[in-house]
């Protein structure tokens, strides 16, 4: 019973397929038109405004210009009177004075800058000092002080004689003391007494100098 059922639902569907291919091969209407999703559509061009040439200026006739600097070819009938020009009433920077055309007034000219001052000229360096000898004569001990002697060289019987060198002014004061041979516990009490001397002035071409002279001091017990 189910083979039967089977053989004639598998003739039936066949039938059915069949006939549907033969009437759609034999079909005359044609299919629609699928539908199309994009329409196109054509817009519209704007139109180019049509540019106007700039309106001309009328040309104007240019008046010839005349140079002043120029010697006429011909000579004129009359002369004109010079007009009188107005000195304007400036400060300058200039110093000056000089008078107006009424002589009235005066009116302030530039006469321009001052000449630059020359620098004063500096004064010539000291002379050096110097020593006696030749055209040279030492100076003279006009105020001398004697040394003091030192008690602590007396105690230690210290005797000798110290020798300096005694810088001289132009006034014949003692400067400066530099002690060439040295005793000990002599020395100061040299150097003070020699800077207490004082000498005439030292000449040289007619004009005071300072010297370096060499002085002794001598220390005797007895």
């Amino acid at each position: 019973m189910r083979t039967r059922t089977f053989v004639l639902s598998f003739f039936v569907h066949s039938a059915m397929i069949g006939m549907a291919m033969v009437v759609r091969i034999f079909a005359t209407t044609e299919m629609p038109d699928p539908p199309i999703s994009t329409k196109f559509v054509m817009a519209a061009t704007a139109e180019t405004p049509e540019v106007q040439p700039p309106p001309q200026r009328p040309e104007q006739s240019a008046a010839p210009t005349v140079n002043q600097n120029v010697v006429p070819l011909i000579a004129p009938d009359t002369i004109a009177p010079e007009v009188p020009h107005d000195v304007p009433d400036t400060v300058f920077n200039g110093p000056g004075l000089i008078g107006s055309p009424s002589g009235d007034s005066l009116i302030p000219v530039d006469i321009g800058p001052a000449p630059p001052q020359r620098a004063a000229t500096p004064p010539p360096p000291p002379q050096p000092p110097v020593r006696p000898g030749g055209n040279i004569r030492p100076p003279q001990k006009i105020h001398n002080v004697a040394p003091t002697y030192p008690p602590l060289a007396q105690a230690a019987r210290v005797s000798g004689v110290v020798m300096l060198d005694a810088l001289i002014g132009e006034d014949g004061s003692v400067r400066d003391v530099k002690v060439m041979r040295s005793v000990p516990l002599l020395d100061a009490a040299a150097i003070e007494a020699v800077r207490q001397w004082r000498f005439t002035p030292t000449l040289l071409n007619g004009l005071p100098v300072q010297v370096i002279m060499t002085v002794t001091v001598t220390f005797n017990l007895n």
